[in-house]
């Protein structure tokens, strides 16, 4: 029976839990650019052989996700991300060890990418379906904040532990901050409001449901039943332009690129420390503009002005830190992951209760993104010597989901079949 909950609702705990979560995860993600320049000198390996394990990861990353969804409903919350911390905190241990190219792929790319999968927006997307009705725009915002969050934290960090001990305390480092997180995990997060007899925040009471057998199957049959709409397509078309202009092109290639053009890496990962500062403040922003605005608007603007963005950085990469090259760093920031909340309200909007595995997918496409461009950048960072071509690309392909999020239609749960 659903009792009188407390002044302030149980469901803002379990956001609290799920952002500190999320950010021992998400240290991991600090990494690969700051390991890529010392990997290549200490073992010779090719920037493209380090950028393609970074690849394996970010697909890996995207692709569990909806399955992870799918698993939370079957076995609950805790014990999946319980599960993949452990995950992310054996590859980055096992990685101290590790001698040839193919480890590096299966640390870094097999085991962390499952892990830090299990724990992605997916994740983020389950606690705010399950536990609030109300504010769901803003709560998106703030657990999509909780990434960038982790990077603010761990970015300066790491940077100065690989420069003044070198890459394996930094990674030892990432593990110990995923494993810490375990104990809150399992004391405090529940699975649903009914395990505690409380509605969701801003709900009605609802019994907690029997576990969903069949995962897997469920999973794939969500996703082809999505397959079947325009809007799926649309929005993954969009998300995976994100994924390559953010996680496969900034957070992979922005250090060792301006560590090309003189700039310390340690001054570089505090740039990206600081666009992780304004990116909170960014997504959390979204989060509250989407709960007001039309979100396939909010989309086209947040891409046009990302690709503005992107387009005039190669000008400003310079051995100093100047304020042009600040003022890049807060209105990238803030555009960071603008994009989470309007894309996961669309999902809301079309799919229903089955959003979450579709934004699941949807972020797959998002990470298949961005796992392309942290190989190509490698690559071409390899062939040209620079990394220019890159941010030129990317800043016109987010001209083109910006025109893409236009043409997401509204209010319509079945799309016309795709032909």
């Amino acid at each position: 029976m659903p009792r009188r909950g407390p002044r302030i609702h149980r469901a803002w705990l379990v956001a609290a839990v799920t952002f500190v979560t999320i950010i021992g995860g998400a240290a991991f993600n600090s990494l690969p650019g700051l390991l890529i320049d010392p990997l290549h000198d200490e073992f010779g390996w090719s920037r493209g052989e380090i950028g393609f394990a970074v690849s394996i990861d970010m697909a890996l990353y995207g692709l569990t996700a909806p399955f992870a969804a799918a698993l939370m409903d079957r076995f609950g919350i805790r014990k999946v991300v319980v599960a993949a911390l452990s995950l992310v905190a054996a590859g980055a241990l096992l990685s101290v060890w590790m001698t040839a190219s193919w480890q590096l792929m299966l640390y870094w790319g097999l085991l962390v990418g499952l892990g830090t999968g299990s724990m992605a927006l997916a994740f983020s997307a389950t606690v705010t379906n399950r536990w609030f009705v109300a504010r769901r725009g803003l709560v998106t915002g703030i657990l999509t904040a909780a990434g960038a969050s982790g990077q603010l934290v761990f970015l300066p960090l790491c940077a100065w532990i690989v420069d003044e001990h070198g890459w394996r305390p930094a990674s030892v480092t990432v593990a110990l901050a995923a494993l810490v997180v375990v104990p809150f995990v399992w004391l405090l997060l529940r699975d649903h409001p009914a395990d505690v007899g409380l509605a969701p925040y801003g709900g009605q009471f609802t019994p907690k449901p029997e576990p969903t057998r069949g995962a897997a199957a469920r999973t794939l049959r969500v996703l082809f039943d999505a397959a079947r709409t325009g809007p799926f397509w649309l929005l993954a078309g969009t998300f995976a332009i994100c994924g390559a202009s953010t996680n496969g092109l900034i957070r992979t290639h922005f250090v060792p690129s301006a560590h090309d053009h003189g700039m310390p890496v340690t001054a570089a990962a505090s740039l990206l420390a600081v666009i992780g500062v304004f990116d909170v403040i960014g997504t959390i922003a979204s989060g509250w503009l989407t709960d007001r605005f039309e979100a396939r608007r909010l989309l086209a603007v947040y891409y046009a002005l990302r690709g503005v963005s992107l387009l005039f950085l190669p000008l400003l990469l310079a051995p100093n830190v100047h304020v042009p090259m600040v003022f890049f760093v807060v209105f990238y920031g803030l555009d960071w992951v603008a994009t989470v909340p309007p894309t996961l309200a669309l999902c809301r909007e079309h799919y229903g209760a089955d959003s979450a595995i579709v934004f699941g997918w949807v972020l797959a496409s998002h990470q298949v993104g961005a796992a392309v461009v942290a190989f190509l950048g490698g690559v071409a960072r390899d062939a040209f010597g620079s990394y220019d071509v890159v941010w030129y690309a990317s800043g016109a392909l987010c001209a083109a989901a910006a025109l893409m999020s236009l043409v997401i239609r509204r209010n319509v749960r079945d799309a016309e079949l795709l032909a």
